[in-house]
């Protein structure tokens, strides 16, 4: 595997896991407030609409200028 698809792979899994967190936070409010995680359910899905968005920057205008 290439460089360059690891990198789709790892933003994938990325963006996967993040909006996941984020979700469990939102869907289990109690645990997350017996937890003291609210903030970081919050950070989590700030951090993956920022991932989307560097991914569709990085499909659209450095994917084309790596060759692997």
């Amino acid at each position: 595997m290439s460089l360059k698809h690891f990198h789709y792979v790892f933003l994938f899994f990325a963006v996967l896991c993040d909006g996941g967190f984020w979700l469990w936070t939102r869907l289990q409010p109690t645990v997350t407030d017996e937890l003291g995680i609210g903030v970081l359910g919050s950070i989590a899905g700030w951090t993956s609409l920022v991932l989307i968005a560097y991914s569709a920057w990085y499909l659209s205008k450095k994917s084309n200028t790596i060759i692997v």
